[in-house]
């Protein structure tokens, strides 16, 4: 197993706290000198915040841990491609390369929706996806697989409830 299946492994351990708690399951981990620094889940919900990210928390807990806002010595490791937030908050603190899982065909910044790190920023890390993308994506799919189930079976409680439990309408 290479450094980077590791340490994306780290984040999909993330990825799952985030799944107990019914949150998107995204993780992440921040890298230096072959250190977890900084972690991070999707805590959006759980937080009542949009900015929850886990990128942003992992970003977040690393600054506070190595005491500066500039992580140029640092690698960034994700489960899921960054959103145009959280592609901006990895050019504002210098992060050194960023690696990540599966695409985002919705909000992914990196390569799917949006290129915005080839624009001319004073900052543009280089980028490897694709990395576990398998696990990571079959996690996503599992978890809004449930959601649906959960929902459908909810509907289905509620038309069963405003019927009276009567199977026939007549």
């Amino acid at each position: 197993m290479s450094n980077d299946e590791i340490f994306m492994t780290a984040a999909l351990n993330q990825a799952k706290l985030a799944y107990a708690l019914g949150e998107v399951p995204v993780g992440a981990v921040v890298i230096k000198n072959g250190e977890i620094v900084g972690t991070g889940y999707n805590r959006r919900e759980s937080d009542k915040n949009a900015l929850a990210h886990a990128e942003i928390l992992a970003i977040d807990s690393a600054c506070r841990h190595l005491g500066g806002w500039r992580l140029w010595e640092c690698e960034l490791y994700v489960t899921l491609e960054p959103c145009p937030m959280c592609t901006g908050a990895i050019i504002n603190s210098r992060i050194k390369r960023v690696i990540y899982g599966a695409c985002d065909p919705k909000a992914g910044s990196i390569e799917s929706v949006a290129e915005l790190l080839k624009l001319p920023y004073n900052h543009t890390p280089p980028t490897l996806g694709g990395v576990l993308g398998e696990e990571c994506s079959e996690l996503l799919k599992s978890f809004f697989r449930e959601l649906r189930e959960k929902r459908a079976k909810q509907r289905r409680n509620l038309n069963a409830e405003s019927d009276g439990g009567r199977d026939d309408k007549y």
